[in-house]
């Protein structure tokens, strides 16, 4: 009798996954300390805006700083200028909820007035988090953001503690879910996620989540980022933020290139055009090597990082510092001492501003005569609640001992700060547009001036130094125009080495 053949049941379609780029963001905050400019961003970012992205990461937090304070360009200009060079692609600012871009919180109506202006300047994908999980900080920028007009992704911060479990987070997504948000994305700044970790977050998320797409943002500190990546989308993870390979792992995140190969070959559609990609990463190269930045390279598995759990760029600048007081030596002990100093506070999470707060006690701490002998008032402050709800216990002597009798705040802590924008329009108005009344708010006089004194952003960026680097910059800023084009016009090409 011939063999009859077995029906077999056709692959399951598996859910399309989308990506964010973050090559002008987070990934040069990672790995360059902030320091790429608006003008290396031109030769990039048209190709940026024509790869398929979901959204492409801009500006937020450091970067923000980073643009008054060093690099003395406008943020908002920033904003402006980008929003010119890539028009197909939403373009992503990030705030630290009512912080939005410092340490310190900010009063209802700076929050409102931000998200109406970077709105005004071309921002249409906004990505706030709280550092403490505190949903009542989260209940302005999402509301100005949605007035706005912006879509909103709300982020869950993740840490490692026995106070952080799956239901903790369970329970914060959905009050988070409760504000309104168009999706949610779990935010791994320390890079602690695990394969065995996402395989029960993600679920545990996706029950309060429902059809909003749920997002991952986790860096390589450890090593395990890629691959924790893959296991999340095949938990039921959506979204995920990448970067262009040249600036991708150690501090930084997953490789696009990377991600997008190996989730396709597992069958999830990824509908990201990586010839594009490939020419993004050829001239970040480029820009690496001619500004002297590093290169990303995947991170060594270290099980101290999730004791301590600091980011590497905290680690570097503290161990320079150290160096120049000339106690290098003492980083292992002081990194150890965070990791007492955290449970000591209740568990806050290693990001800014406790990141900061928390290390900063742990170099007192070890340098000091006694353990807390010296308490910064950034301290006293986030063990009263005047940053938020903390997620676990505090020793009550240790507690008693930092507050020296004060109250504890109960309220949400945007109740307490006055409205600011009369008083600073006051005092140090008038103002020439609504930006810089915000900048006046963010910012000293001195710094602000020398942010105007600076003059306009610098957009031309030479790709080689090349008697006919004008016609290859052409090239590079214009990847419509061919070889062919430029030939026809009478124009010699010539192969930069």
């Amino acid at each position: 009798m011939p063999r009859t053949k077995t029906a077999q049941a056709a692959p399951a379609t598996k859910h399309p996954v989308k990506l964010i780029d973050v090559t002008l963001r987070d990934a040069h905050q990672s790995l360059w300390a902030t320091r790429m400019t608006t003008a290396m961003m031109r030769p990039i970012a048209p190709l940026l805006d024509r790869a398929g992205f979901e959204a492409i990461d801009l500006a937020g937090g450091a970067v923000f700083d980073v643009c008054v304070r060093f690099l003395r360009e406008n943020p908002y200009e920033r904003m402006r200028i980008l929003s010119g060079w890539i028009k197909a692609t939403p373009l992503v600012v990030m705030v630290r909820s009512q912080s939005l871009y410092t340490f310190e919180l900010f009063s209802d109506d700076v929050v409102e007035l931000n998200a109406e202006r970077i709105a005004a300047n071309g921002i249409r994908y906004h990505t706030p988090y709280d550092a403490l999980n505190d949903m009542r900080n989260m209940e302005m920028p999402v509301k100005a953001a949605k007035k706005a007009g912006l879509y909103v992704a709300g982020g869950i911060t993740y840490t490692l503690s026995p106070v952080h479990t799956d239901a903790y987070f369970t329970k914060k997504t959905k009050e988070l879910v409760k504000l309104g948000v168009d999706a949610v994305f779990i935010k791994d700044a320390s890079g602690l996620l695990t394969p065995e970790r996402i395989q029960t977050l993600v679920p545990a998320l996706r029950t309060v989540t429902g059809a909003l797409p749920l997002q991952l943002h986790t860096h390589a500190l450890t090593g395990l980022a890629p691959y924790v990546t893959l296991r999340a989308i095949e938990c039921g993870v959506s979204v995920v933020h990448t970067a262009t390979s040249p600036v991708a792992h150690g501090a930084s995140h997953t490789p696009t290139e990377w991600f997008a190969r190996n989730a396709r070959r597992m069958g999830y559609p990824c509908d990201v055009d990586l010839g594009l990609v490939g020419q993004v990463a050829d001239r970040v190269r480029y820009i690496a090597g001619r500004e002297g930045k590093p290169l990303g390279a995947p991170a060594e598995y270290d099980a101290f990082h999730y004791e301590h759990q600091c980011p590497g760029g905290m680690i570097s600048n503290l161990r320079s510092q150290l160096r120049d007081l000339k106690i290098e030596h003492k980083l292992e002990a002081i990194l150890a001492e965070a990791a007492r100093v955290r449970h000591d506070l209740g568990y806050p999470i290693i990001v800014s501003p406790f990141a900061q707060f928390v290390v900063t006690q742990a170099v007192l701490n070890v340098m000091g005569a006694e353990r807390y002998a010296t308490v910064p008032d950034e301290v006293r402050k986030y063990v009263l609640g005047h940053y938020g709800e903390i997620a676990g216990p505090i020793d009550p002597n240790l507690y008693d001992r930092i507050t020296r009798g004060e109250a504890a705040v109960t309220c949400r802590p945007g109740d307490l700060l006055a409205p600011t924008l009369p008083r600073v329009r006051k005092e140090r108005g008038p103002f020439a547009t609504e930006e810089d009344l915000l900048l006046a708010v963010f910012y000293s006089a001195d710094q602000v001036q020398a942010l105007k004194a600076a003059g306009p952003i610098k957009t031309d960026y030479p790709l080689v130094d090349h008697p006919l680097k004008t016609l290859l910059n052409e090239i590079a800023l214009r990847p419509e125009i061919s070889y062919f084009h430029l030939s026809n016009r009478g124009k010699v090409a010539v192969a930069a080495d």
